[in-house]
């Protein structure tokens, strides 16, 4: 049986991309083992895989009082929101990785309220749930709580940034059909060898 296709769109010969962009492919490659195929995907563009990039890294490789695994729980649990197949599966393996914990990426996808998470994790996904379906409705009451969980305004912004750029993957990655790479569905799940 052949592997479906991973975009609507086609997928650049890595040759012919910019040197740029295909530097940061190698890295990828290297590091992970394997491309995923956001890289791929939105490499039919290289104006905005720049700027998606560039964006992403700021949100989620940045120093903080936000863990790398509350960063990607954010995701996952947005993106389970806006049907994101991709986002949910490929974020939902980093989230194993960081947090060294096999099941609460599934948990997270499927009721954040029921999973194996602290206060601060509720708290964290909670406001990023209101910002992902009821932005207008942020109050000055959501930034009280969320402060008495040890959060400052810059951890705030960055919760609310990450789930609207999310919003925006996870709209691009439904419209263009993104399939998630299978490596994904293991990874985090069982110890490396």
């Amino acid at each position: 049986m052949s592997q479906p296709p991973i975009s609507r769109f086609p997928v650049p010969d890595l040759a012919a991309l910019p040197d740029d962009i295909r530097a940061r492919i190698d890295a990828v490659h290297e590091k992970a083992g394997f491309i995923p195929n956001v890289f791929l995907t939105l490499a039919h563009r290289p104006d905005e895989f720049r700027a998606f990039f560039a964006y992403h890294d700021a949100l989620m490789l940045k120093d903080g009082n936000l863990s790398q695994g509350e960063r990607e729980m954010i995701v996952v649990a947005t993106s389970a929101v806006n049907q994101c197949l991709y986002c949910v599966v490929a974020h939902g393996a980093l989230v194993r990785i960081y947090e060294k914990r096999p099941l609460l990426a599934d948990q997270v996808a499927v009721n954040y309220l029921k999973a194996d998470l602290t206060e601060r994790q509720k708290a964290i996904l909670a406001y990023a749930m209101k910002v992902c379906e009821r932005s207008h409705e942020v109050s000055d009451e959501d930034y009280a709580t969320l402060r008495r969980h040890g959060l400052n305004d810059e951890d705030i912004w960055d919760i609310a940034s990450i789930t609207a750029f999310f919003g925006m993957s996870n709209r691009i990655a439904n419209a263009i059909s993104m399939r998630p790479n299978d490596e994904f569905f293991l990874m985090g799940r069982v110890p490396r060898k």
